[in-house]
Order: structure tokens, then C-alpha cells, then sequence
């Protein structure tokens, strides 16, 4: 589903989106083809989802988005952080 799609289906919701079909270009990732997987009335409630389902499979490209947005404007950002070596 695009995105204007998306907005036409849910109006003035917070949805809980699996990219389906993305890519990256100038430090920017763009989404052509998502799934909806949830709606929600606020975002309290997306994020809780979001987190369970990043947890349980974190390999897959989840995000929470606004459909009062036009457009989908997804800065990318490098991971910085210093990781850890478990003994």
C-alpha cells in the first residue's frame, strides 16, 4: 500500500506501518510499499505496540507515523553507540 493510500484509509490516526518495499538515498530511507498492521487513536498506545514487535523481531523494518502527514520524510542516523562485549 502507498502511503497517500494509507492516509485515505485512516484519516487523523497514528498507524503502526511494516515497510515492505524501502530504500535508501542521501542519508534519506523512502518507503514505496508498506503494510498497516495496526491503527491507533494516540501515540502512547502505537509506540507500546512498536516496542513488543521490535523486540520479538527486530530485523524487520517497523515504523509510527501520523497520517495528517503528507509526505514521509525519514532521516537515516548511524548508530554511534559503543557496544558492550558480554563475558
Amino acid at each position: 500500500m502507498k502511503w497517500a493510500q494509507v492516509r485515505k484509509q485512516y484519516p487523523e490516526q497514528w498507524v503502526l506501518v511494516e515497510a515492505i518495499s524501502a530504500y535508501s538515498e542521501n542519508s534519506f530511507r523512502h518507503l514505496d510499499e508498506l503494510s498497516v498492521i495496526s491503527n491507533f487513536p494516540d501515540s502512547t498506545m502505537a509506540w507500546k505496540e512498536y516496542k513488543k514487535l521490535h523486540l520479538a523481531e527486530p530485523s524487520r523494518e517497523y515504523y509510527i507515523f501520523h497520517t495528517d502527514h503528507e509526505t514521509l520524510e525519514i532521516k537515516e542516523q548511524k548508530f554511534m553507540g559503543v557496544r558492550r562485549r558480554l563475558p
